[in-house]
């Protein structure tokens, strides 16, 4: 649903994702998914695929979660990983996926918005 928030504010936010435009967002708190500037509403098909890309780069990093789990479970299990060595390798597992997801959103967003 994509509505100025005033007059639609029940169905923006009945809807599966509602999109209030406004002139100004700092003052504006509608019951919505996403505030849209009004002066970038031509973008609004840039920020649809920005999103749909971003849930594609989600579920790469709960890949990349998901192996190095059942590669460092599958050294555990065989007794071939130090407690101490596990202890290292978690936390950089964590660095991993975080660092995946914010270089990859940051690389789509200035492949989708140049200019900002």
């Amino acid at each position: 649903m994509l509505g100025d928030g005033l007059n639609d504010a029940g169905a923006l936010k009945q809807s599966d994702f509602g999109i209030a435009v406004s002139d100004s967002v700092h003052q504006f708190s509608p019951a919505c998914d996403a505030i849209l500037r009004a002066d970038e509403f031509s973008n609004l098909d840039n920020y649809l695929l920005f999103s749909k890309k971003s849930i594609g780069i989600i579920k790469r990093s709960f890949m990349i979660s998901f192996l190095y789990n059942i590669i460092g479970l599958s050294f555990a299990v065989t007794g071939n990983l130090s407690p101490i060595i596990a202890a290292i390798l978690m936390p950089i597992s964590s660095v991993t996926v975080v660092l995946f997801s914010t270089l990859a959103t940051r690389s789509v967003a200035k492949h989708l918005f140049p200019k900002n």
